[in-house]
């Protein structure tokens, strides 16, 4: 399977909140995951980031992402993908009880290959204006 068909697999079942479970079919044992965001400060693996994901959509059920960009760089063993997070905080969970707001965050995820899949995850995302839109800060 070419590097672009496994990140798009990947990255449609970490979006969907499927987790590690499903996630890890495509990625390296271990993988790590870095984003410069307060609040993915301590995750530093693409299974924790997976699972955190899946416990987004406690509070945010109707979460989505509209994929902006998708790009492989073959020469770099990496592809690039650029989407805006949606949905409303209706649901239990979350830092506060459901405020009914609703967020589009714009993120990118760069995704590393080591042979055929995923050795680390690179997530660039403002998370400040997620938190203030969604009425978390």
């Amino acid at each position: 399977m070419a590097i672009g068909d496994t990140a798009r697999e990947f990255f449609e079942a970490c979006e969907a909140g499927k987790g590690w479970e499903a996630c890890q079919a495509w990625c390296q044992p271990g993988a790590s995951f870095s984003c410069q965001a307060g609040a993915l400060a301590e995750v530093g693996t693409i299974e924790a980031y997976s699972e955190w994901m899946k416990g987004l959509l406690g509070p945010i059920p109707d979460g989505r992402y509209e994929l902006k960009a998708f790009a492989t760089d073959e020469a770099r063993g990496a592809v690039v993908a650029a989407a805006v997070f949606h949905g409303t905080h209706s649901g239990d969970g979350g830092p506060v009880a459901p405020t009914g707001k609703s967020v589009a965050s714009d993120y990118v995820y760069v995704m590393e290959f080591e042979g055929d899949k995923i050795r680390h995850l690179t997530k660039t995302w403002n998370d400040g204006q997620a938190l203030v839109q969604l009425g978390w800060a």
